[in-house]
């Protein structure tokens, strides 16, 4: 089972090191011919040590990316749940879409299906997270009347990054702005029901069409 790596028995600048040495190798070879090898030597560490941290490749892609996407994908609340959630969407997109981090995403969500341990790896250290947290913004917005009370904030959320995961792992071109602004007034639509629903298009936030 992959566990997260002891942060107090590694040295930071190694750990750092070897982060940064596995996204540039996925960059230039592609994932499925970077080694904890060539991790390591690109690293300057031994791959014991690799080993000693981490239990695969699979799982150091794994911490590299986690770390990226989260720090540049936070939920923030300035009282507007369409304006927050584009400002999600987009940086979610410009992450997953563009070197080193969507190569070596596309690598993991591969090598996942053949992996049990990373599957686990990537639910538990990921994915679970930032759906909890994606509820959570859902929720206040909830609070404040913004979302029907009633409405289902897991589905909401699963909307939301479907069609972003859906064109990464077929190679399709990332979304732009205004396809995101378009998705996330969709999926906000879609969660009024009963007498405050709108018929689509009629709404404030409806997207302009061109």
């Amino acid at each position: 089972m992959i566990t997260s790596p002891s942060s107090v028995r590694r040295s930071e600048r190694s750990r750092r090191a070897t982060l940064d040495a596995a996204l540039e190798l996925c960059t230039e070879k592609g994932y499925g011919r970077v080694t904890v090898e060539a991790i390591a030597a690109r690293a300057g560490v031994s791959k014991k040590t690799i080993y000693r941290w981490w239990p695969s490749k699979g799982a150091v892609m794994l911490e590299a990316f986690a770390e990226a996407f989260v720090g540049a994908t936070p939920f923030v609340d300035t009282g507007d749940i369409a304006a927050d959630l584009r400002t999600h969407i987009n940086a979610a997109v410009r992450v997953v879409s563009t070197p080193p981090y969507g190569p070596a995403y596309a690598g993991i969500l591969s090598e996942m299906h053949h992996d049990d341990d990373l599957a686990r790896a990537v639910l538990e250290q990921l994915v679970g997270p930032r759906v909890e947290a994606a509820v959570g913004r859902l929720r206040r917005a909830q609070e404040q009347g913004q979302v029907p009370a009633g409405a289902d904030l897991p589905l909401a959320v699963e909307m939301l990054y479907g069609p972003v995961y859906y064109r990464h792992v077929l190679r399709r071109p990332a979304q732009d702005e205004a396809t995101v602004a378009a998705l996330v007034s969709h999926v906000l639509r879609s969660l009024v029901t009963g007498d405050d629903a709108a018929p689509a298009g009629t709404r404030d936030d409806a997207p302009a069409q061109g």
